[in-house]
């Protein structure tokens, strides 16, 4: 297991609230001087929560969204297309084993976490109950949804707790090169012909507005920045990081002639924010509590591998049990 094997949560020692006062100051003492925490460590019960709220649910937004993308390899236009999206999706669960991992380090198992995902307890990225409807939506996602992820995730690689940092800096290694791949099919679509533009441009409309859902609600309705920038469990507000992307690839998209499908989208040169359009935060909220296009059929397919893949897992732990197959 990574980062030390999964640690049952230990019972606490009932303590004095000057007892728990003085060790959340150390413990904060040592968030400030840049130290990391690991599983072993003393933490708070909400340290604990928080992290495991926000790796499960980014190890779960790494299984769906390997989802959209894997209906394409088949359909991917030619062979190196196949299987640049073939090795971007073994990634993509790759990284959720690593997380469950690091979530597992904070005392809950990785069986409770996906039992979580699966009865639609646990959330995940919004972004991935969009429908990937043309090539150009895999374009899109492979651009501007691993861009988004990346400036989220080099942020958080340098928190406080240890298993989730370490991991993230795994992940940050692979994602570069799965934006190189986007950034590739993006351009070569933006490049070619009309219809192969036009394409592209229709993906983007449809896409633009679960990209600025991305990073999250603003600062001012978002219930848990201020605790996690504390403690460094963020690294980086919603807001801020929505900045920094739209910094980082609004020119991109504009050099090579596709249009951002809002009018109001302009950079505030006075402090430095980009302006846009209200992306309806009412749709956000719906989404990512189930009610999206794609929300039912991305939990059913997850649903019917678990089932389906049920025999496999009880032939690994039970060598010397009968299992029966089935389709056999």
């Amino acid at each position: 297991m990574y980062g030390g094997g999964y640690i049952q949560e230990e019972k606490q020692e009932a303590t004095s609230p000057i007892d728990d006062s003085q060790k959340l100051a150390e413990f904060e003492a040592r968030i400030d001087r840049g130290e990391k925490i690991e599983p072993h460590d003393w933490m708070p019960a909400d340290y604990r929560k928080q992290l495991i709220r926000m790796i499960e649910q980014h190890a779960h937004s790494e299984v769906i969204g390997a989802l959209p993308e894997g209906t394409w390899i088949t359909r991917a236009p030619g062979f190196r297309r196949k299987l640049a999206l073939i090795a971007k999706v073994q990634d993509e669960i790759g990284h959720a084993h690593l997380l469950y991992s690091a979530a597992e380090t904070l005392g809950k198992s990785r069986e409770q976490m996906i039992n979580d995902l699966l009865t639609g307890k646990s959330k995940y990225s919004n972004v991935f109950n969009y429908p990937a409807k043309t090539w150009a939506d895999v374009t899109v996602i492979g651009f501007l949804i691993d861009a988004g992820a990346i400036v989220n995730q080099v942020a958080n690689s340098k928190g406080s707790y240890g298993p989730y940092c370490r991991a993230l800096e795994r992940i940050c290694y692979e994602e570069s090169f799965h934006l190189k791949q986007g950034h590739d099919a993006f351009i070569t679509l933006a490049t070619g012909t009309k219809a192969q533009h036009d394409m592209l441009q229709d993906a983007l409309n449809r896409w633009w507005k679960p990209i600025m859902h991305f990073h999250g609600p603003p600062d001012k309705i978002s219930e848990h920045t201020a605790k996690l920038m504390r403690w460094k469990v963020k690294m980086a507000t919603n807001d801020d990081m929505r900045n920094q992307f739209l910094d980082m690839y609004v020119p991109k998209i504009l050099e090579i002639g596709i249009t951002i499908p809002d009018p109001n989208l302009k950079k505030n040169e006075a402090t430095g924010q980009w302006e846009f359009s209200d992306p309806d935060w009412d749709e956000f909220k719906r989404v990512i509590n189930g009610d999206g296009p794609c929300n039912a059929e991305r939990l059913a397919v997850r649903q019917y591998v678990e089932e389906h893949g049920k025999w496999v897992r009880t032939a690994m732990m039970n060598p010397n049990q009968k299992v029966v197959i089935p389709f056999a």
